[in-house]
């Protein structure tokens, strides 16, 4: 990737942090908002509506709860546009953005000028998305702010030697350089919102807990959203509901001797460590290792095939971040973690 290579060269580059549990909603929502998740409410890809009694997506814009980097933009007097592969991120992230596209259900506007947009389960769905990000810095210089979010498929498809996995972020290195060709005067900031291993067990909380005496209310996998050939909705991180506050113990105890479990962490104790907002996960936070996720199974448990990957843990936290063409006074040492990618913006 020699554009990236000139750009770690010439400007600002760091190996962060992510923000856990290392998913796309909740660190695309980290990144848009510049805060915690403890402060924009986002704890995954799926939480349990407590009101409603049921597993929802978190996806929709009533939930995020800090202001966007869109609307610190317009208060400014900035206009803005949100491009994503995929349409979960424009309805959460929507709020305050002039121009907003999804790849995944282009308008007839985009189709006309770009062609019908490739599939979601596809490399090429990203080229689409960029070409359109650089016909947007072309012709639209009223817009002073560009939020593009890509499709980690291909990273669920292919380990990183792969030829598909190298022919891709070689398309998307030529991407970048004519998007900052484009637009010589921009600033092109650039981080990840999660990492990505091979994965070789699943569990189903659910029925683990059964089948050991303590059955429990529910368990979600902070992963599960509607893309389920990326990852079968299993992920690192899952949130355990009980069906009484004096089973909590129990539970946990027959959780943490399951092979895989990192950690069995209370509600208070993940709120904290991890800075999320209580109220948005379970009583219980399970924490797999660099193996092991958690998901709907038709067994307890699954071996899974050499070619699954999927992350949603700690050891998927580790992310690169980009600053190129800054003219702000920027040092490295601000940067710790992928959300502060962008908080410096419009403040």
């Amino acid at each position: 990737m020699p554009v990236l290579a000139q750009w770690r060269q010439q400007g600002l580059f760091r190996r962060v942090k992510d923000a856990m549990p290392s998913v796309t909603n909740t660190n695309n929502a980290s990144i848009c908002c510049g805060v915690w998740s403890d402060q924009h409410g986002i704890t995954g890809n799926s939480y349990f509506n407590e009101r409603s009694g049921r597993e929802e997506y978190m996806e929709t814009a009533d939930l995020l709860l800090a202001p966007t980097l869109f609307q610190r933009a317009k208060k400014q007097g900035v206009k803005s546009a949100l491009l994503s592969s995929k349409k979960k991120t424009t309805t959460l992230l929507s709020a305050g953005a002039d121009v907003i596209l999804s790849a995944e259900t282009p308008t007839q506007d985009w189709v006309k000028r770009l062609g019908p947009a490739p599939d979601i389960y596809s490399r090429e769905i990203n080229y689409w998305l960029w070409t359109a990000a650089i016909d947007l810095l072309k012709n639209r210089r009223d817009l002073g702010c560009l939020y593009i979010h890509t499709t980690d498929y291909p990273m669920h498809a292919w380990p990183p030697g792969a030829k598909e996995s190298k022919e891709h972020l070689a398309r998307l290195d030529q991407l970048f350089g004519e998007a900052a060709a484009a637009a010589p005067d921009a600033a092109f900031l650039l981080t990840a919102d999660h990492g990505m291993n091979h994965k070789t067990l699943c569990w189903d909380l659910e029925k683990a807990c059964a089948q050991r005496g303590t059955p429990i209310r529910i368990a979600i996998s902070a992963e599960r959203d509607r893309y389920p050939k990326h990852h079968r909705g299993h992920g690192g991180v899952a949130w355990i509901y009980c069906n009484r506050p004096a089973e909590i113990d129990a539970v946990a105890k027959n959780i943490s001797k399951l092979k895989g479990v990192e950690a069995v962490l209370s509600r208070s104790e993940a709120s904290k460590r991890y800075h999320l907002m209580a109220s948005r996960i379970g009583e219980l936070a399970v924490l797999g290792d660099r193996d092991t996720v958690f998901g709907q199974l038709e067994t307890e448990s699954e071996a899974l095939p050499p070619e699954y990957r999927a992350h949603g843990s700690v050891h998927e936290m580790d992310v690169p971040l980009f600053i190129h063409n800054a003219q702000a006074p920027l040092s490295s040492e601000e940067f710790q973690y992928n959300w502060q990618l962008a908080h410096w913006l419009y403040r």
